[in-house]
């Protein structure tokens, strides 16, 4: 498969997020076969849980998938660019690569903001792809927040 086609994987997750009401983000974890091992969207306000982040649901079924805290092999697609959390929770898995779709000026914590790979304290820094399905993630997150307002 693609990458196109695992952010499209993503992009449906983060549209299921969005009919649930949920910031219309997520999340696909990758095995090194290409396998799909993991699929989240957020659910902070489903579960009351703010680290229920479509990153760190995928990353959690993935490890348990994978029977390990690391998944050194793995590659990361999300619709929208991590924040600093979900940045860290990407090092701590110590994941291969991460590609992402729209860039979060906002709350960003890979290219913008905190810049978490970029710290000396990282201990990990995975190999990073942006723009992936941008156009799309951003089509989605406009229409969600144009909705609500």
């Amino acid at each position: 498969m693609s990458s196109q086609t695992y952010m499209d994987i993503a992009l449906q997750e983060a549209q299921a997020a969005g009919q649930r009401g949920e910031v219309p983000v997520g999340a696909v974890v990758i095995d090194r076969e290409g396998a799909v091992i993991a699929r989240a969207g957020n659910r902070t306000r489903e579960l009351n849980d703010p680290t229920a982040h479509a990153e760190i649901l995928a990353i959690r079924a993935a490890c348990a998938a994978a029977g390990s805290e690391r998944l050194g092999d793995h590659v990361l697609y999300v619709t929208l660019e991590p924040c600093a959390m979900c940045a860290g929770a990407i090092t701590a898995a110590r994941l291969a690569r991460v590609v992402y779709g729209a860039s979060d000026p906002k709350s960003g914590g890979v290219a913008q903001g905190a810049r978490v790979f970029a710290h000396p304290q990282c201990h990990h820094v995975p190999e990073v792809v942006d723009g992936v399905g941008e156009a799309q993630a951003e089509a989605l997150l406009k229409d969600f927040f144009t909705e609500r307002r």
